[in-house]
C-alpha cells in the first residue's frame, strides 16, 4: 500500500470530523437515537400477583405492614420491580439488607454486621461502633451468616416472567 502524505490541516480536518461523529454517538447498549422510550412493566395480572404474593412472600412481608405504600415509594414501576426481585428494602427484619453473623467461640455468642468474611477471618461490626475479628480454622469458631435477602435469592430460579409481571402489577397497587 502506498504511503499517504497528509498535511497538518488534513489531519486536523479528519480529527474534527471524527470528534463530530463521536459527539453524537451513543454508548454500546444504548437505545437508538430519538425520543426516550418508556417501558411499561405493569403488564401482569394484579389478582394473580396478589395470589403469588400471599403464597410466597407473606412469611417475610405484609401488604399492610412493611410494604404498605410500596407502589408510592418508587418513582416508577421498573424501579419497584427491580427492588422486589433483588430483595431490596423492607421486610420484617427492619429494612436492613446488611449481612449479619453469629460467631460462637467457647460457648459465647457474638453477633454483629459482617465487615469481612473469608475462610481465614471474620470481622464483625458491633452495635457500639467497634469491631471484633475472629480467626477461622475450618468450622472453628462456628459462624452463622444471616442474609436478609436469602428468601429472594432462593426464589430467583423459580420466577417466571409471568410471576414477575403479576407481582409487580400487584405491588404497584399498594399505595
Amino acid at each position: 500500500m502506498p504511503a499517504i502524505d497528509l498535511s497538518n490541516d488534513d489531519i486536523r480536518a479528519i480529527a474534527e470530523y471524527i470528534h463530530s461523529i463521536l459527539a453524537t454517538a451513543r454508548g454500546q447498549g444504548n437505545p437508538p437515537p430519538g425520543p426516550p422510550v418508556t417501558l411499561n412493566v405493569v403488564v401482569g395480572d394484579t389478582a394473580a400477583g396478589r395470589a403469588y404474593f400471599e403464597t410466597k412472600c407473606t412469611s417475610c412481608h405484609s401488604a399492610t405492614g412493611d410494604l404498605r405504600g410500596a407502589g408510592s415509594r418508587f418513582p416508577n414501576p421498573t424501579q419497584l420491580q427491580n427492588a422486589w426481585i433483588a430483595g431490596g428494602g423492607g421486610g420484617r427484619g427492619g429494612g436492613t439488607t446488611a449481612l449479619t453473623a453469629t460467631v460462637t467461640v467457647r460457648g459465647e455468642k457474638v453477633e454483629g454486621r459482617v465487615i469481612r468474611s473469608d475462610e481465614f477471618l471474620i470481622t464483625l461490626g458491633m452495635p457500639d461502633g467497634t469491631s471484633r475479628s475472629f480467626r477461622r480454622d475450618g468450622n472453628v469458631p462456628k459462624v452463622e451468616i444471616h442474609n436478609p435477602r436469602e428468601g429472594h435469592i432462593k426464589l430467583l430460579p423459580g420466577y417466571t416472567d409471568k410471576d414477575i409481571h403479576d407481582v409487580t402489577a400487584y405491588l404497584v397497587t399498594l399505595k
